[in-house]
Order: C-alpha cells, then structure tokens, then sequence
C-alpha cells in the first residue's frame, strides 16, 4: 500500500489532478500504519505480518 500511494503521489503530482494526490497521502499513511502495527507484532486483519 505504501509503493502504491507513493505512486500516486507522483502521478498526482507531475498530472496536476490534486484528487490523486489526496488519495495517495491517504494510501500511503494507511499503509505506514499496517506496516508499523505489523512490525510490533499486533494481528493486523487476522494476520501475524502485514507486507
């Protein structure tokens, strides 16, 4: 999830189209979020590791 927002930001960026890059901030934090609850060793979505 992380790769695919900052491929929206990208894209969002050099485009100009501002929607893309709302939405890969979004992506990309949600994804920072999993991959850290994942590193600490929660259950994330019913699962040990979260990549």
């Amino acid at each position: 999830m992380i790769v695919i927002g900052i491929i929206l930001l990208v894209i969002g960026f050099v485009t100009g189209i501002s929607i893309l890059w709302t939405i890969g901030i979004i992506v990309a934090v949600i994804g920072a979020v999993l991959w850290l609850l994942g590193a600490m060793g929660h259950a994330v979505a019913g699962r040990r590791h979260y990549w």
